[in-house]
């Protein structure tokens, strides 16, 4: 499967392109010159994930913005709001969403309402986004072609838990995220590689 169209940012930052379209989830310390937003999704309102400075970075007046209700009252504006196990169409892009929870840890309740997203491509693929959470039982319904899942553990899922969560779900490709900065490191990504059963890309950072 063609992941040329995904670009890594470091942490959980991503840009997709599709249709003429640019998608960013969770912008964080993102060089210059990237193309503009036509679209933002913010997963939660920790500082790497949302993070104003960037979303400016790459915004316009025409960027539509989408995050949880918490986040989207800070953004204020034309932000709008989503909560888990919901679905929207922006600017034709149809998105949908999971909750995304830790499940013994108390950085990101489930009460809190943060969300993994799944944005379906124009040519039919689906993205899985999950945002910062353990390997929850939401995830194991999951029919999606990429899943971009957490590795770096203390504040997520662990790379053994997340090759558990990706041999779970009907999944094609696995692209490991949230390491190598704050918690993690790239030999996470190497046993995400080994553990899971399915086709695994490591994205190098900004390429």
């Amino acid at each position: 499967m063609n992941t040329s169209n995904l670009h890594w940012y470091g942490q959980s930052a991503f840009r997709i392109t599709d249709g003429g379209k640019e998608i960013y989830i969770d912008p964080f310390k993102l060089p210059s010159g990237l193309p503009k937003a036509s679209l933002i999704l913010i997963t939660h309102g920790h500082f790497d994930h949302y993070s104003p400075d960037d979303i400016k970075k790459v915004s316009t007046d025409s960027t539509l913005i989408v995050a949880p209700a918490d986040v989207a009252k800070k953004l204020g504006g034309t932000a709008r709001s989503i909560g888990p196990n919901q679905s929207m169409t922006v600017d034709g892009v149809v998105i949908s969403t999971i909750p995304a929870y830790n499940l013994r840890k108390p950085y990101h309740p489930k009460a809190n309402e943060w969300v993994g997203y799944i944005v379906k491509l124009t040519n039919g693929e689906k993205i899985y986004h999950a945002g910062d959470t353990d390997f929850i039982p939401e995830m194991k319904a999951l029919d999606v072609d990429v899943a971009l899942l957490p590795v770096g553990g203390t504040y997520t899922m662990d790379a053994k838990e997340a090759a558990e969560a990706a041999n779970s779900m009907k999944v094609k490709v696995v692209i490991p995220m949230h390491y190598g900065d704050i918690v993690g490191s790239p030999k996470d990504a190497d046993t995400l590689k080994k553990l899971v059963h399915g086709s695994v890309v490591v994205l190098k950072k900004g390429e």
